[in-house]
């Protein structure tokens, strides 16, 4: 198979097994954006005259077929292919002729890949969001319907102040609409189109149409100057793994509330039993696994965040190859958040909080300190004297009552 940079000279198959790398695998994902980006790039071409009408509606009748094939699961990316970029671009040419090998003038696989790269993670994001709001109708349920079962909060792992199950659910629903919103802060950064920019350096002579291109695309804009574009990598990658590991910390956090309050010594909940396990030895016991799992991926993800952000942090200015291992980790980062999300959106409906061992546990010296607002209150004290008359009362065994 003839690549798109292939010289005549021959390759080592170990090279080209560690150049290219996963990328086969990866670049499935891509190749629905790599498509909408030729397509678009075509157009442009014809607008500009580079293209005749018979070879864009060649190109678009190709792709759309290369596209239902694939879909149908008859071809797939190959090491030989490299990447999605020359696994469409031949089999394209293969299929419609000559016009497919006009397709590649004014651009490179520099400026290809991100735009594909940019576009998918637009349309992630939205679908992570959307999984997100199963997350917060689920703990909108529990508010609704548990909210008035009394719960202690606590401080340090210490008993502190009465609480209810409506605060609990409510104070991470906040958190996690502000996770929401945090992965759309991203958007600005991705919504700058790349083609046109070609290996970081523009396209000499041709009259390329940038602000069109981004406009097919649905872009806000040409990503300007050019020799940004290539700066510009792994940028709206870190941002938006941070804003996934938020989401998940707020995800496993709350997995590990859950956890501890269906242990014995706590007792405030029973967990779904379908999303629990079993012991291999002992009988009796049902596991919080799917929870615990949730805690330990949440943990995971930081080590892709990192990812993202060390392979960047040293480079100079342009292009370099190993901006093409920025994909796992981001890829991995949105699997492991819409899995998450998933996961936890169908399990919470489930949990039931047990109101009287909920109860049980609120002892009166929680109520201390509204005992000492009371005294601040009813009696005129200082808060500072009304706080030592209510400690040593506590410490007299009294209770907290003033």
């Amino acid at each position: 198979m003839s690549r798109l940079w292939d010289k005549g000279e021959p390759i080592d198959d170990l090279v080209l097994r560690f150049t290219v790398g996963d990328d086969p695998t990866w670049d499935a994902r891509l190749l629905p954006y790599d498509i909408r980006g030729s397509i678009a790039h075509a157009t442009m071409l014809f607008e500009a005259g580079y293209l005749s009408a018979e070879d864009l509606a060649s190109i678009k009748r190709g792709f759309t077929e290369l596209a239902a094939s694939f879909a149908r699961g008859e071809w797939k990316i190959t090491l030989q292919d490299e990447d999605v970029h020359t696994a469409l671009e031949t089999r394209l040419t293969a299929l419609i002729g000559e016009a497919g090998a006009r397709i590649h003038l004014g651009r490179s696989r520099n400026d290809q890949v991100l735009t594909a790269v940019r576009l998918y993670l637009k349309e992630a994001v939205a679908e992570l969001k959307e999984l997100g709001l199963r997350v917060l109708l689920s703990l909108k349920t529990i508010e609704d319907e548990q909210g008035s079962v009394v719960l202690p909060g606590y401080t340090h792992l210490q008993r502190a102040m009465p609480s209810t199950v409506g605060l609990w659910a409510s104070g991470w629903h906040a958190e996690l609409l502000d996770d929401l919103e945090g992965l759309s802060r991203v958007l600005p950064r991705l919504d700058r189109c790349p083609l046109g920019s070609a290996a970081g350096y523009g396209v000499p002579i041709l009259r390329l149409d940038r602000r069109r291109v981004a406009e097919l695309l649905g872009f806000a804009a040409p990503h300007e100057p050019v020799t940004a574009v290539q700066n510009s990598r792994g940028k709206a990658e870190s941002e938006l793994g941070f804003a996934i590991c938020l989401l998940l910390q707020d995800l496993g956090r709350i997995a590990s509330d859950l956890c501890l309050y269906a242990t014995a010594e706590f007792g405030f909940v029973e967990l779904p039993a379908k999303f629990t396990t079993g012991s291999s030895i002992m009988p009796q016991k049902r596991n919080p696994d799917v929870f615990e799992l949730v805690r330990g991926r949440a943990a995971r993800a930081s080590g892709d965040l990192q990812a993202l952000l060390a392979l960047t942090s040293k480079m100079t200015s342009g292009y370099h190859r190993d901006l093409q291992l920025l994909k796992a980790p981001i890829f991995r980062l949105l699997d492991e958040a819409a899995d998450v999300q998933m996961v936890m959106a169908r399990a919470l409906p489930g949990v039931r909080f047990r109101p009287e061992r909920c109860r049980s546990a609120l002892d009166s010296s929680l109520y201390a300190t509204e005992a000492a607002y009371r005294l601040v209150e009813q009696e005129g004290v200082p808060f500072r004297d009304a706080y030592r008359r209510i400690a040593a009362q506590l410490a007299r065994g009294d209770g907290a009552a003033p």
